[in-house]
C-alpha cells in the first residue's frame, strides 16, 4: 500500500497470504493419515549442503498409514535416513534399497490433543496478522482523511468495509481449524 492510497484488494491480498501459509503449517501437522506434507520442513545435507527431502527423493503416500520416500541417487539414501531420523517426526524409517517407507503409528490421545493445542497456536497466530493488516487499512484511513483526502463518510464506509473483510477472513480461519480439529481427532 502507498503512503496516499487506499485499496482493499491489497489489504486482501495481505491477509490471504497468512491465511495460506497457515493452511500450509496445518498441512505438517501429523494426524496419523499419511501425507506428504509431513516432510516438508526435512532439510538433508548432501553435496555439501543442506537441500529440501523433495528435491532427493519422490515422496508418496501408497496407504493411509505408510509415507515412501524414493531415493533417486543411492548415494544420498543413507544421508536421507540420517535426516528422517532427527526431523522428529515421530517415525521410525524402514530402507529397502533405494526406497525409505515411514510407517505411521495412530497418535496418543496425549499427542491428538498436543497437535490440537499446535493449530490453536498457528490459528491465533494468523489471526493477529490478519489483524495487523486492518490495522495499517484502518491508519492508512485515518490519515487520508486527516490529510484531507477523504471525506469523513468515505472513511466510515472503507473502515466498515475493512472489518467486513477482516471478519470474514478470521471466520475462514476458525473455520479451517475447526476441519483441522476434526481431522486430528478423529484419528
Amino acid at each position: 500500500m502507498s503512503a496516499l492510497t487506499y485499496d482493499i484488494k491489497e489489504l486482501e491480498n495481505r491477509m490471504r497470504a497468512s491465511i495460506d501459509a497457515f493452511k500450509r503449517e496445518l498441512q505438517g501437522l501429523r494426524t496419523g493419515r499419511a501425507s506428504a506434507h509431513l516432510l516438508d520442513p526435512v532439510q538433508v545435507v548432501v553435496y555439501g549442503s543442506r537441500m529440501p527431502l523433495n528435491q532427493l527423493a519422490t515422496i508418496t503416500t501408497p496407504e493411509a498409514r505408510m509415507i515412501a520416500v524414493q531415493v533417486w541417487d543411492r548415494s544420498n539414501v543413507i544421508a536421507v535416513d540420517k535426516a528422517l531420523r532427527e526431523a522428529n517426526l515421530g517415525v521410525n524409517p524402514v530402507v529397502d534399497g533405494q526406497l525409505i517407507r515411514l510407517p505411521l503409528p495412530a497418535p496418543t490421545a496425549d499427542r491428538r490433543n498436543e497437535l490440537v493445542k499446535q493449530a490453536h497456536k498457528y490459528a491465533e497466530s494468523h489471526r493477529i496478522a490478519v489483524r495487523n493488516v486492518r490495522r495499517d487499512g484502518l491508519d492508512l484511513l485515518k490519515k487520508l482523511e486527516k490529510d484531507g483526502k477523504m471525506s469523513e463518510d468515505d472513511h466510515k464506509k472503507n473502515s466498515a468495509k475493512v472489518q467486513e473483510l477482516t471478519d470474514r477472513l478470521i471466520k475462514e480461519i476458525d473455520q479451517t481449524l475447526s476441519t483441522k480439529e476434526t481431522e486430528i481427532q478423529k484419528v
